[in-house]
Order: structure tokens, then C-alpha cells, then sequence
């Protein structure tokens, strides 16, 4: 087995950011994971080789809890000369791994999702102590979503023949994969499950500011004996993806996360030619049409733009609804934005949890504060803030116009711009007037409506009468500047591949 890492423990006890219900003023018990403890080490080293090992450097930062502002760990800070190390352990895995007969690269994916499901808890807890998303959903979503993805590849990993057939196929080698913040181990899964499938070998960095979870997964790829170097976790900052993805002994790259990055890391590669996929940002139109099931409606306008505190890439930030049936939906969603909690992230009450850092907090405060400057409409839910961490209120805008900066960015947090359209047709030129194109969402009783509006809108993925919905079988990725290739289902496998005649 792998050897682990032996560092001295802290058992984090989480802090809850205000337990007061404000439309009562009652103080309420905290949800049983509340009272769970996590165990997060003291400090956190890099994995590479199958080992934890200190970067050469020495260096280390801390990662902290948003809702708290508190250290959860120190954590190493990868250079130049530790990204050599981890590409060079990954080059060495290669070729018996993928020699490795397919059946056996599945069983081990099988292995690391049984292990995930076995310690679901405690990833539940560190992922909403380390991002500060709510509880519910890291427990409910997240960690079973990420197990799900591993199952899913597993599966696939003997049967390349027949996802392609015709083609020979054959992996690329050494994958570089980085990820981003706002859904820190799903995007673990969803990139190192199909890239181990396919027989590659990877090497991973997840975000600065929410490292923990990877570097749990990586003790959990420890457990499962993985052959050494065959997934390896760096964690750093933008220098050390800089240098992953410049790194000459790379095959394939694989990012999420902004688009500026995402043009830059583009443009790095060009020259040499290296596959890569991008899931970059998204500013998605959710289309309310006249016909809609109403209160249905609103809750999945609620849960578009809401879940995750709107630290969501598909996020519907964009609310179009028909002139016929605006003003019920606008006072409707209104009063349903008085009812949701923004509080402790390990409560189960808690509908909103911490914006993920600091400098999200300021760039969402810097485009709403835009928005008001050019004249939009602002309400805001009246519920108090916790006093200490990185909180932001649901927030709506009407009012607004096509050339605003909060219709045209992405924001990337609990704000909703609210417009209005009279025909189909506007709806979708509206929805379409973005230099995105990730995602998007229809609610209309008439199935005439629905492929016609899907049809039209220029968006990678489109749900009708829901939002937000994500399963491993489903391909998903975008247009424009929301990048390019596609992640998940079978599309997923083919980044990974060769596909020979």
C-alpha cells in the first residue's frame, strides 16, 4: 500500500456562523453533521508518487472556512520543481497502467467509489467546512454525484471498444487536470474518473481556496492501492497550474473555471498543439413563458441561481419572463427570497451558505454595486447577515437592460437580473445576446415550446421544467466563451482517447 502521510491531527470542530432563526429570533439546534467532527490534518503535504511529500520549497498557505474566517489547515504550496516531480511519477505510471488489463482499471474505480460512499460524512463536512456551501447540499449532491461519476467510468473502462466502434483506441498519457473552487471534489471526479478509464494517468490541482477534499480523496486512492504515481495532487496557487500546464511532458489538459484563464491556458497550448478541453463561465437564461406551472417555476428559478450561493458555471442568472405573467412571478419569487437562510453552512436549515473567499465577496459586491450605479432595480432579502465571514443576501434585479455589466458578466454568486419578452423569438435573441453559452432553461406546458426554444438557444446544455440537474451519462460543456469539448457521458471518454482507424 501506498504510505500515508503522518501528520499531527486537528479535530476541527465547526463553528456555527449565527443559529438564530431571523423570522423568529429562536435560537435552533444545529443539524447532527453540526455536531460531527472532521478530521482535517494540521497541515497537508503534496501527493505524488502514491506519497504525501513537503514541497521542495517549504512553502505552505492556509486554507480557511468562509464562514468563519478561521484556519482549517496549512497546506504546501507546489513550485516548478514539484510539478516535475508529479508529471515525471505520472510519465513513469504510464505504461503499465495503461497496459493494466481494462476490466482491472474498473475494479479499482469501483474500489475508490465504495471507499467515497464509506466516508461520504466526513467529505460532506469538510467540503461544506472548506467552500462554505450548506450542508444538504454537499451531502446530498455533491458527495453522491462524485461517487456516481467513478461508478459510472468503471464501468465504461472494459468496454472502449464498443463507446467507439470502428476505432482503435488508446490513451493519451499524462493528463494535467485543474480545477475549480466551487464544487471541489465532484470536479475531482469528474475529471480523474473517465482519464483513468481510458488508461492515463493524471495529475490533479484543485482550487487554493478548497484544496481539503482532493487531498482527502488522495488518502482515499492511498487505500485503495492505486499503483504509485498514477493519480498525483498538487496544491498551489495560479503559478503552480501555470506551470502544469506549460510543463512539455504533458499529453492532455483539462481545466475549469474562468474564462480569462481559460484563453490564456488556450493560447499556452496552441503552439504545441495538446488536446485539451475547457469548461469555462457561464451567464445562462432561464426562460419563463406564460404557460408555465408557476410556483414550480419559481422554485426552480430558486434553485438556478441560489445553489451554491450562484458558485455555479450553469447557474440561470438570468431570468426572462413573459410580459403576461411578470409581476406574479416577480412577487411570488420575492416572497419566496424572505423565506431562505443564509447562515452556518453545517446546519441543516441553511438554504445559503458562505460566498466561497474574500475577493468573490468583493467582485460581487463591486457588479452589483454596477448595477445600481446603471440604473437597475435592486432588492434584497431583509434577513440579517452573520457578523463574521463572507455572506451576500439573494438579490434581484428588475429593470435592467441587455447592455448592463450584471446582464452581461458572469457574477458568479446569489444575484438574479430579471428581464422581459413578449415572443418567442425575443426570448431567445435576449437569451442569446451573451458572449456565453453554457447552459439554459425553459418552463412551458407546450412540448412545441420547449423544442423549439432548445433548439434555438445557442447553450451546450438546456434543461425544460427544471434546473440544475446533473447526472454522469449526461455530456455537458458549452459554446463561445464558455469552451470548448465536452465532459461526462460517453462524450467525456473521447478527450481522453486516441481514436485511431
Amino acid at each position: 500500500m501506498a504510505a500515508k502521510k503522518k501528520n499531527k491531527k486537528a479535530t476541527v470542530a465547526p463553528s456555527p456562523a449565527d443559529n438564530r432563526d431571523f423570522r423568529t429570533g429562536e435560537l435552533y439546534a444545529p443539524a447532527p453533521e453540526a455536531r460531527d467532527h472532521a478530521t482535517i490534518e494540521a497541515r497537508y503535504d503534496l501527493f505524488i508518487g502514491g506519497k504525501f511529500v513537503p514541497a521542495e520549497n517549504g512553502k505552505v498557505f492556509a486554507t480557511v472556512n468562509p464562514a468563519t474566517e478561521e484556519t482549517l489547515s496549512e497546506v504546501a504550496a507546489a513550485g516548478a520543481a514539484d510539478v516535475d516531480r508529479a508529471v515525471a511519477a505520472a510519465r513513469k505510471a504510464f505504461p503499465a497502467w495503461s497496459r493494466l488489463k481494462a476490466a482491472e482499471r474498473g475494479k479499482y474505480l469501483f474500489r475508490l467509489a465504495r471507499l467515497l460512499q464509506e466516508r461520504a460524512r466526513e467529505f460532506a463536512v469538510i467540503e461544506s467546512l472548506d467552500g462554505g456551501k450548506p450542508i444538504r447540499e454537499s451531502r446530498d449532491i455533491d458527495i453522491p454525484l462524485a461517487a456516481a461519476h467513478f461508478f459510472y467510468y468503471a464501468g465504461w473502462a472494459d468496454k472502449l471498444a464498443y463507446a467507439f466502434p470502428g476505432r482503435n483506441v488508446a490513451p493519451l498519457g499524462v493528463a494535467a487536470q485543474i480545477i475549480p473552487w466551487n464544487f471541489p471534489l465532484l470536479m475531482a471526479a469528474w475529471k480523474i474518473a473517465p482519464a483513468l478509464a481510458c488508461g492515463n494517468t493524471v495529475v490533479l490541482k484543485p482550487a487554493e481556496t478548497t484544496p481539503l477534499t482532493a487531498l482527502k480523496l488522495a488518502e482515499l486512492i492511498a487505500d485503495a492501492d492505486l499503483p504509485p504515481g498514477v493519480v498525483n495532487i498538487l496544491t498551489g496557487n495560479g503559478s503552480t497550474g501555470d506551470a502544469l500546464v506549460r510543463h512539455p511532458d504533458i499529453d492532455k489538459v483539462a481545466f475549469t473555471g474562468s474564462t480569462a484563464v481559460g484563453k490564456r491556458i488556450q493560447k499556452a497550448l496552441a503552439a504545441r498543439g495538446t488536446p485539451h478541453t475547457l469548461e469555462l463561465g457561464g451567464k445562462a437564461a432561464h426562460i419563463i413563458f406564460d404557460d408555465a406551472p408557476i410556483d414550480q417555476a419559481v422554485e426552480g428559478i430558486v434553485n438556478g441561481i441560489f445553489f451554491n450561493q450562484g458558485h455555479v458555471c450553469c447557474a440561470g442568472s438570468r431570468l426572462l419572463v413573459q410580459e403576461g405573467v411578470a409581476g406574479t412571478i416577480i412577487r411570488k419569487l420575492k416572497r419566496r427570497m424572505e423565506t431562505l437562510i443564509v447562515g452556518d453552512p453545517l446546519d441543516k436549515n441553511t438554504d445559503i451558505g458562505a460566498i466561497n473567499s474574500r475577493a468573490q465577496l468583493e467582485r460581487i459586491r463591486e457588479l452589483v454595486d454596477s448595477g445600481v450605479r446603471e440604473g437597475a432595480s435592486l432588492h434584497q432579502s431583509a434577513q440579517p447577515l452573520p457578523a463574521k465571514g463572507y455572506w451576500f443576501a439573494p438579490t434581484i434585479f428588475t429593470d435592467t437592460a441587455q447592455s448592463q455589466r450584471i446582464v452581461q458578466e458572469e457574477i458568479f454568486g446569489p444575484v438574479l437580473t430579471i428581464s422581459t419578452f413578449r415572443t418567442p423569438d425575443e426570448a431567445v435573441d435576449k437569451a442569446n445576446n451573451t458572449p456565453y453559452g453554457l447552459s439554459g432553461g425553459v418552463w412551458t406546458d407546450k412540448g412545441a415550446r420547449i423544442f423549439g426554444a432548445t433548439r434555438a438557444l445557442r447553450a451546450g446544455v438546456v434543461w425544460a421544467n427544471t434546473f440544475n440537474r446533473f447526472d454522469p451519462a449526461s455530456p455537458f460543456g458549452g459554446y463561445k466563451e464558455s469552451g470548448l469539448g465536452r465532459e461526462g457521458g460517453l462524450q467525456g471518454l473521447a478527450p481522453y482517447l486516441h481514436l485511431l482507424p
